[in-house]
């Protein structure tokens, strides 16, 4: 929908500049045939009047083909959607290993936990109507020479900025320089090219109140202020450069929603004689706040918004038996979107579209939920923890379906970071 009216306005701008070459090369050719009949009524030699023809001939000729290269090569880039490809078997070895990145959390260090298969690293997106280079950190450091990038969301973006530090750590390694009291939030520092890297914790984008423990389990109610923008992010905003946002599955949690310090309703709440508004309810209310901000800042950050991460529990979630244990990557016709990630979705690329029309330039839509939908064997599954099988071969294990291996698909997401970039953010 969003990709679509960027498409038309693209096509509308190629056809204008088409028109104006072709109306240039016609005032062109006149002017030159004209003389060149000029001439071949001079009193000039025969011979020298079929050699201004051949050359007014041969100059138009090759304007007109000149203007048809670049109309081609126009469309072909109007064409081109990163977003829409296939996952290609590719035999070269990833960027890193586990072993040559020591920054990988051990939840996503699938081959250090004992995962048994690695077919799923040869692989490699690759987008239907046009190349995708993989990522060249010398390239990427020497863009950023001098800058500041954060990434700001929940673990998705800390399992993000993994990947990338890991990509980069083949050219230099980042020295840490700051980390909050959880290990949650941190910042790094590539000395030789000043260039400063950041992730933001913040899951809800909002103010929340989270009563959870590193497993996850909660003993009371996520308490979401849906009109108050969380202050850990907003407050560092100016100082960045650039920035990765996103948000999306901390919005199915049981959660009390307050506007005006006053509660207005829930999310699955049940005892609690509160209405239920829904998590898209809040998630869309989260995002205005959030693209309003951006909008109303002063300062010209570049800004990609991230779509929803799809997960691939099968049979149960995260906290019943759920599990991922595919090993190949799915075709587009063997999986869609879940109902919940639909709906998602939908939030974030109506809210996006609204906000693109007021920043402009400013935001880009880094749309890896289909490219990721396909990638349900790049998961660490239950060797999320060490060797879970190692005492118990039939052990029933807590498997991890939604976050990714490092190294793993999550670094195509890096691929088409640095080529939208280098497209200027298209």
């Amino acid at each position: 929908m969003v990709r679509s009216e960027l498409k038309k306005q693209n096509k509308n701008h190629v056809n204008v500049n088409v028109n104006v070459n072709v109306l240039i090369k016609v005032v062109v050719s006149c002017l030159l045939l004209g003389l060149a009949i000029h001439f071949l009524y001079s009193d000039s030699s025969h011979s020298h009047n079929e050699d201004l023809l051949r050359a007014a001939t041969n100059q138009t000729q090759t304007q007109t083909q000149t203007a048809t290269n670049n109309t081609v090569d126009e469309q072909e880039e109007e064409k081109c959607d990163l977003f829409v490809g296939d996952w290609v078997a590719d035999p070269s070895a990833p960027l890193y290993t586990n072993e040559s990145c020591h920054l990988i959390e051990d939840h996503q260090n699938c081959m250090k936990n004992g995962r048994p298969d690695s077919d799923f690293l040869y692989w490699r997106w690759t987008p239907r109507a046009c190349g995708l280079p993989r990522f060249s950190p010398s390239k990427f450091l020497h863009i950023m020479r001098d800058k500041s990038w954060a990434f700001i969301g929940d673990s998705i973006s800390r399992n993000h900025i993994q990947s990338l530090l890991c990509i980069l750590s083949q050219v230099e390694a980042a020295e840490e320089v700051y980390h909050d009291e959880e290990f949650k939030s941190k910042i790094w520092k590539f000395p030789s090219y000043n260039f400063t890297l950041s992730v933001i914790w913040t899951p809800f984008l909002i103010k929340a109140d989270i009563f959870e423990d590193s497993n996850g389990v909660s003993s009371s109610e996520i308490q979401l202020h849906l009109d108050t923008l969380d202050q850990k992010w907003t407050q560092q905003y100016q100082n960045f450069d650039y920035v990765v946002i996103a948000g999306g599955k901390w919005f199915l949690k049981t959660a009390i929603y307050h506007e005006n310090r006053t509660v207005t309703g829930c999310h699955y709440c049940p005892g609690k004689n509160l209405t239920e508004l829904g998590f898209d309810h809040a998630y869309r209310k989260a995002l205005r706040q959030v693209f309003h901000f951006l909008t109303n800042s002063n300062h010209n950050a570049t800004v990609f918004f991230r779509t929803t991460t799809p997960d691939h529990f099968e049979n149960g979630e995260w906290f019943s038996g759920g599990y991922c244990n595919g090993t190949v990557p799915f075709k587009g016709d063997q999986v869609r979107l879940s109902d919940v990630d639909s709906i998602l979705r939908g939030v974030e690329l109506e809210e996006f579209e609204k906000a693109a029309a007021e920043l402009g330039g400013r935001v880009k839509l880094l749309d890896t939920t289909r490219m990721s939908l396909l990638r349900g064997d790049g998961h660490p599954g239950p060797y999320r923890q060490l060797q879970p099988f190692s005492k118990d071969k039939n052990a029933k294990i807590q498997n991890d379906c939604l976050h990714w291996c490092l190294p793993g698909p999550i670094d195509s997401w890096n691929d088409i970071l640095l080529q939208m970039l280098l497209n200027g953010g298209s």
